[in-house]
């Protein structure tokens, strides 16, 4: 049997089903320097393919955004590409963790971020990276 079972039609080599285990896996999202944007859709396009090379039963993704980070739920209010990438990934299960601190020190109100709720909001994006590896997240930067 084959480890890798060849090209499907949209490109992406199908692996056997049992290839990859169960993951539950955080990334670190703290911005992108000069062209967040760029670094946003580089990202998110990361998120998806994760998604679907593992699949949504199988994985289970937080994305903790702090810093320059929060910037993408900014931009995603104006940028229609952006605010799809984000709810369609929500709909795989991908969670968005955004930092208090960060809204505080940039004076931030979380209600002016795109698909940004409450029980998004998490106390500090650093020790949130840190407690969710605690729980056996793995930690990914891009």
């Amino acid at each position: 049997m084959s480890l890798f079972l060849g090209w499907s039609s949209q490109g992406a080599m199908a692996v056997e089903a049992e290839y990859y285990q169960d993951q539950k896996v955080v990334y670190h999202n703290d911005g992108g320097g000069a062209d967040n944007a760029a670094y946003f859709k580089r990202m998110l396009g990361s998120l998806k393919n994760h998604v679907d090379a593992v699949g949504k039963q199988r994985v289970e993704i937080r994305v903790v955004d702090h810093g320059a980070g929060v910037d993408l739920f900014s931009m995603a209010q104006s940028d229609e590409e952006l605010a799809g990438k984000i709810d369609g990934l929500k709909e795989l299960g991908v969670r968005f963790l955004i930092c208090a601190n960060t809204l505080k020190e940039r004076k931030i109100d979380w209600k002016m971020l795109y698909g940004v709720t409450e029980a998004d909001i998490v106390p500090s994006g650093v020790a949130e990276l840190a407690r969710l590896q605690g729980m056996g997240f793995v930690y990914i930067h891009i």
